[in-house]
């Protein structure tokens, strides 16, 4: 018995009979069709990137922002449909709140994620509803040091040490396993993120493109979550263009 064309993608609380939801995996395409974004786990805290395409000339540089924080202590990047992610802000804004208003205490990073995994979840389960369109990655800093966690469109998620989101996401994933993270420094990693976005981005190189950088470091940021400076940041792109430009050299 087929399970494709047959109607079990019609709903979104009904599983195909080899035990298939088609409308997460319908979410999961509109991830790999997004932008790409990574964020790196490193000794000293944890750094987010973001290839964000510029689709219009008339659209002002460093306008919208897609990495985000979400309490001071924790960022997120996302890859996918934008206004969902926007979405997963505010909600991710609202149990870092209620859980600070109900503690008394910024919510641990673990704590966090298994909530707003839970949520993600929620909308696989109904016809009302429909699956997230973003790989939501999201990190920060608390009492027991660094954390790193990448939620699915299914609600499921995992703890990284680098994680990749978006159109290229096997190259950036390829990149991240050559680096020693549990080593690297935020300050080393901010470069190396920058270099692995712009390797991603040869894929749709005819595009323009802004790169993002944000972290979160107890030694860099005083353990809360903002974006790099403009000179940080031009440091950073001058690292990514010169080590890509070795690159097409070593293979030439």
């Amino acid at each position: 018995m087929s399970s494709i064309g047959t109607g079990y993608d019609l709903s979104n609380s009904v599983f195909s009979p080899d035990g298939r939801n088609f409308q997460v995996e319908y979410a999961s395409k509109a991830v790999e069709n997004g932008s790409t974004s990574i964020a790196i786990k490193c000794k000293d805290g944890v750094v987010f990137a973001l290839e964000k395409i510029v689709t219009s000339k008339l659209l002002v540089p460093g306008a919208n922002q897609r990495i985000q924080t979400v309490d001071k202590h924790i960022g997120v990047v996302y890859s996918g449909l934008v206004p969902d992610g926007r979405h997963m802000v505010s909600r991710g804004r609202s149990e870092a709140y209620n859980w600070r208003s109900t503690y008394k205490q910024a919510i641990p990073v673990d704590s966090f994620a298994d909530r707003l995994g839970s949520y993600t979840q929620a909308y696989t389960l109904y016809n009302s509803v429909r699956p997230f369109g973003i790989a939501t990655i999201l990190g920060g800093v608390d009492e027991d040091g660094p954390h790193l966690f990448m939620i699915e469109p299914s609600g499921s998620f995992w703890g990284y040490h680098g994680a990749a989101a978006g159109k290229g996401r096997q190259t950036a994933k390829n990149e991240l396993e050559k680096l020693d993270l549990p080593n690297i420094s935020a300050r080393d990693a901010v470069n190396e993120a920058a270099r692995i976005i712009y390797l991603a981005h040869e894929d749709t190189k005819d595009k323009e493109f802004e790169l993002e950088i944000s972290w979160v470091s107890a030694s860099e940021t005083g353990g809360k979550h903002q974006h790099i400076s403009a000179e940080h940041l031009a440091e950073a792109k001058k690292f990514a263009e010169q080590a890509t430009s070795d690159e097409d050299d070593m293979e030439e």
